[in-house]
């Protein structure tokens, strides 16, 4: 899957350029395609592999931080038994669906896009990209951006003083190296999220000892890997149907959760410290560790498969620590407490860096939209920014749930537009000013710390971004897909 393709249809004019070829590029090209088996598209990617962010990341113990069973496809099944899955099992589950179902044809590898431009005398968009240093432009008559929502190249990492005085190795999970060896070695991993917690339990299976630094924790819930019930629906039910019914199933208990603590944080509260408590020895200091200041999905909840770092905690090799980090030295680092840690090696496992659109530049006749200029209409339509869709998923569910109900949102438009014969279809905001709130409902840092990475969410209607999967489906299901689009042809 990592060879080059060429041939002569890529200088036609296409119906469709699709931009990523992760989850949501495959899920948004087997959805259009099966609206339109006659489709004209293509997938450009700029790594040269299928899957996204599962090709990204490899550090050791990458694995989904949603269940896996609505994070994968709906339209194919997720086949091995654990709820959490391992980085390169989703990988290759991607890429073996887009060979499956046609769609690693129609990819391009190492072609990265920098950005579209759009011509309102033609209807057309000209995306102009690298491939090998070399500029190459394609035209097409939509563009579907499933680029993420985060800067591949640049993670982010706090600026901590002394840092140039460390003596071993800093790594950034975003750009793990292949070969580090990290066996028998101290280790320091600063952060508190899914990616720390993720990747603490495999470091601490070959190193000396892992010490976890957080200024402030985060919710840790254990997910059990072996479900009983699954293998019930499996052996009784055909496989399409199996997965659907799992599926539905997992999507309505995470959705009942996140209602319940909402509703109810208190309560929500003391059931996810009771179970931290259950997984470790009597006596351990929950409170500074396990408590978080603010409410239950404020921020994205981390789960740990069968309590995998609540094990490796109580068994030693594993350390917690709470407290503000002072500066580095040759040694490690010193903490506010006074406390000095030694380190070979330190993992600054610090969040991501908000990017909207892959970071691609989008103009229309010649001038530069700003993200965040512009609202976001049924959470995938930017205002005023014709033949464009960008998938982004849920803050609180599976990325996937919110990726195919757009893809077949989209799917519905242009079936709609190729019925009436239109060439060109936005949304409008009727009114002349709306109030915003922020497109994500999270306190984590990564958002909060670049506000207008994003374009923005309004207050009624389809102009808000809900983070309600069953508000969503019913909405989608209601669609009229002409509500505040305006149509024409040239």
């Amino acid at each position: 899957m990592s060879e080059k393709r060429s041939d002569s249809a890529d200088a036609d004019l296409l119906d469709v350029v699709i931009i990523g070829a992760g989850i949501s590029g495959i899920d948004a090209a087997y959805r259009l395609r099966e609206d339109d088996p006659n489709l004209r598209y293509r997938v450009l990617e700029r790594r040269a592999r299928v899957g996204g962010t599962w090709d990204l990341f490899r550090y050791p113990g990458i694995r989904s931080d949603s269940d896996i069973f609505t994070l994968s496809f709906p339209f194919e099944p997720w086949r091995r038994p654990e709820a959490l899955a391992q980085g390169p099992d989703i990988r290759r589950y991607v890429e073996d669906t887009a060979i499956q179902e046609g769609i690693a044809d129609h990819i391009r590898f190492d072609e990265h896009v920098q950005s579209i431009e759009w011509d309102s005398s033609s209807d057309i968009w000209t995306v102009s990209s690298l491939v090998d240093g070399t500029p190459r432009r394609r035209q097409s008559r939509f563009v579907y951006l499933a680029t993420g929502y985060y800067n591949y190249d640049e993670p982010y990492t706090p600026q901590f003083a002394g840092v140039d005085e460390f003596a071993g190795v800093i790594v950034h999970p975003q750009h793990w190296p292949e070969d580090l060896d990290f066996a028998g070695k101290r280790i320091v991993v600063i952060g508190s999220g899914a990616t720390a917690v993720s990747m603490i339990p495999a470091l601490a299976r070959q190193a000396d000892h892992v010490t976890m630094v957080q200024r402030s924790p985060s919710y840790i819930a254990s997910m059990s890997q072996r479900q009983k019930i699954n293998p019930i629906i499996r052996k009784l039910l055909p496989a399409n149907v199996a997965h659907a019914v799992i599926r539905a199933r997992f999507a309505a208990q995470t959705a009942a959760l996140v209602h319940t603590v909402h509703r109810f944080p208190k309560f929500g509260r003391r059931v996810l410290t009771a179970g931290v408590r259950r997984e470790l020895p009597d006596g351990y200091p929950v409170d500074p560790h396990f408590t978080p200041t603010y409410d239950p999905w404020e921020q994205r909840m981390c789960m740990v498969p069968d309590g995998d770092l609540f094990a490796e905690i109580s068994s030693g090799t594993v350390e917690m620590v709470t407290d503000h980090i002072e500066r580095f030295d040759a040694d490690g680092l010193t903490l506010a407490s006074g406390r000095h840690l030694d380190a070979d090696i330190i993992v600054t496992a610090t969040g991501l860096a908000l990017q909207a659109f892959g970071g691609i530049r989008v103009y229309v006749d010649g001038a530069e939209v700003k993200p965040n200029d512009r609202f976001l209409f049924k959470s995938h339509l930017l205002e005023e920014v014709p033949n464009l869709a960008w998938s982004v998923g849920y803050t609180n569910a599976s990325w996937t749930l919110r990726a195919d109900m757009t893809a077949r949102a989209v799917a519905k438009l242009l079936r709609h537009m190729r019925t009436e014969g239109y060439t060109h279809a936005y949304p409008r905001l009727a009114e002349a000013s709306m109030p915003t709130r922020p497109l994500w409902d999270l306190k984590a840092g990564y958002v909060l710390r670049a506000p207008d990475a994003l374009p923005k969410a309004g207050t009624r209607g389809n102009w808000q971004v809900r983070h309600n999967y069953y508000r969503d489906a019913i909405a989608h299901r209601l669609d009229d897909v002409t509500e505040s689009m305006v149509f024409g042809k040239v």
